[in-house]
């Protein structure tokens, strides 16, 4: 490389880098070296970097040093001088400059010569070009320099996030929660669903900043470190593994009701082979069973609702108004029914997360994400809320069929319709699918990114058709594990897996407030455009968040049907982090 060349990379490097952290990190890809950006909407190749490490992939910053970090290796600017002192703009400049010879210096390694393809041109100020390639890149690749795809329309997101709140525990585990808290059912799922709330606000400042595929993982990794990112990713692709497993058996029961001659292992089998196989073709077939789930179980709980509306008016044919005959006891277990009911709701939320995983493979991920946070109040009010209102106001709360038959189904036998019992086994049975779908997808998302950021067997992250394939194979193969486990060892490893995988949401949950307590101040700080959702009352309102999340662990120490669940999940949270830890120092001494 001439000279000339050299210092035109240098200067495309030094107006791309305007903050080091925006340089997410570096891919090679087909005999190129990639940037990637944090929006992931542009890719910055240079040819033929023969002899440089595979898996150079970012660069972060230690201690206001800038450090290159691949796979081997990290490389710093010896001497770079602290700034905690300068102003922040005087800061910024000092470590983008350092950032800038570190590259430079990288270039300019023995046995490292590229030779560039195409015309570089200097970019405007403040925001870097492409550089022109010989060889198509996306975004974000692989190893082998296959990308994901962007098959997910804003249709998808739209329904993925309207529906993705619509999770089987509404249906199959309020239940319980009424017989302990009765009428104050509502309360507790009121309180639960702000917590929940705070946290999709939190979940979605930063997804919008940083749209990816690995989501909270990807953005704990960025706020507090590697081992952050490696504890909260494997937990949670542990727990979407096991509910694939859990939600297959559940659908299974329901076919096998209707079907009492075949065996309930084949139909798991079935399911497990049908999403399978949609994940591994494309993401928009996955797109599409999700849009067509979402919008039957969106379609029945809107018909609950209008039903029960009209009950309770007294304007639907065939039936008395109950009035408030059913809720003159707003708490009949007292505070200790109270505790139980808000622990039953606050896990009954699962999915949320799911349309800031998949909007990183959409065609307008900052647009996706800032919709699903800015509608999931109402959503959150509306079908979880105003739900369980309208059947504790139906229902007797300690009548024996809101537990046998589920509470949706005493409801509809409250209103006399016909057919009420099979008719929500067939509601329940498409939220099951709906979940065993998205959380395959979700497992494969998380492992990919988990493997792109150095986190996991390189083999896992092959991509193939824009699809992370043997992510797919593996966490299905996962679950279906799960499955067998139930039947062989039901009492030891089955239930020894459930109770680690019980608080496993609350743990990510306190990872995405942290992640965004230290996110925000440096999104205003250096890129403060980036905000497109903000969290309400930062930061009071985040450690309002992280108050209630406490607060739930607390609960459920006391709890002797959840302590277990606590404990398990507190143990395999401190070994993913320990094994994390001991990674990242690992990857720092290289």
């Amino acid at each position: 490389m001439s000279k000339g060349e050299s210092r035109k990379v240098l200067d495309l490097l030094q107006e791309y880098v305007t903050r080091p952290e925006n340089l997410v990190r570096w891919r090679w890809s087909r005999n190129q070296l990639v940037l990637f950006d944090n929006r992931i909407t542009q890719h910055y190749a240079v040819d033929n970097y023969d002899g440089l490490p595979r898996r150079l992939h970012r660069v972060t910053v230690a201690g206001d040093i800038p450090v290159g970090v691949d796979g081997k290796e990290s490389y710093a600017i010896e001497g770079t001088p602290r700034t905690t002192r300068r102003s922040p703009r005087k800061r910024a400049a000092t470590l983008r400059t350092g950032c800038v010879h570190m590259l430079g210096a990288l270039l300019a390694r023995p046995g490292r010569t590229p030779r560039l393809s195409g015309v570089l041109s200097s970019p405007p100020i403040g925001r870097a070009a492409p550089m022109p390639s010989t060889t198509p890149v996306e975004t974000p690749t692989d190893t082998d320099g296959v990308s994901l795809s962007h098959g997910l329309k804003q249709r998808h997101l739209s329904m993925i996030a309207l529906g993705g709140v619509i999770g089987a525990g509404l249906f199959v585990g309020s239940g319980a929660g009424i017989a302990a808290a009765g009428p104050s059912i509502v309360i507790a799922y009121a309180l639960s669903g702000l917590l929940v709330m705070l946290v999709m606000r939190m979940l979605g400042e930063m997804s919008a900043a940083y749209p990816s595929s690995g989501s909270f993982s990807s953005h704990a990794e960025r706020a507090i470190g590697p081992w952050a990112g490696f504890t909260a990713g494997w937990a949670f692709w542990v727990l979407l593994c096991t509910a694939v497993g859990l939600e297959g058996i559940g659908a299974a029961q329901i076919v096998h009701g209707w079907l009492p001659g075949t065996p309930e292992w084949a139909w798991v089998a079935l399911f497990m082979v049908v999403f399978c196989g949609t994940n591994l073709a494309a993401v928009k077939n996955f797109g599409e069973f999700e849009f067509w789930f979402a919008a039957l179980k969106v379609g029945a709980i809107s018909l609950f609702l209008v039903l029960g509306v009209l009950a309770l008016a007294g304007v639907l044919p065939g039936t008395d108004s109950p009035g408030g005959s059913n809720l003159t006891e707003l708490l009949p277990n007292g505070g200790e029914g109270l505790v139980i009911g808000l622990l039953a709701s606050v896990f009954a939320y699962g999915g949320l997360e799911t349309v800031t995983i998949a909007a990183a493979e959409s065609q307008d991920p900052v647009r996706g994400v800032a919709r699903a946070v800015r509608t999931a109040m109402w959503r959150i009010a509306l079908f979880y809320v105003g739900s369980m209102a309208v059947v504790v106001a139906l229902v007797p709360w300690d009548s024996p069929q809101v537990v046998e038959d589920g509470p949706y189904v005493a409801a509809l036998d409250r209103l006399g319709i016909p057919g009420a019992g099979q008719l929500m086994n067939v509601v329940v049975l498409v939220a099951l699918l709906s979940a065993m779908n998205a959380n395959i997808y979700g497992a494969s998302r998380i492992g990919y990114s988990l493997v792109e950021r150095g986190q996991g067997p390189a083999w896992l992250g092959r991509v193939s058709g824009g699809v992370p394939r043997v992510a797919v194979l593996v966490s299905s193969v996962f679950g279906f594990l799960c499955v067998l486990l139930s039947y062989w060892r039901p009492d030891d490893v089955f239930a020894w897996l459930l109770n680690m995988i019980g608080a496993v949401i609350l743990v990510v949950w306190i990872f995405i407030a942290v992640s965004q307590l230290r996110l925000r101040r440096r999104l205003e700080r250096e890129t403060p455009e980036r905000l497109a959702v903000r969290m309400w009352a930062f930061p009071w309102l985040t450690w309002v968040a992280l108050a209630g999340m406490v607060t739930v662990f607390v609960l459920m120490a006391r709890e002797p049907d959840t302590r277990v669940q606590l404990y398990s999940t507190g143990a395999m949270t401190l070994a993913l982090a320990a094994v994390g830890y001991a990674w990242q120092r690992t990857r720092a001494r290289r």
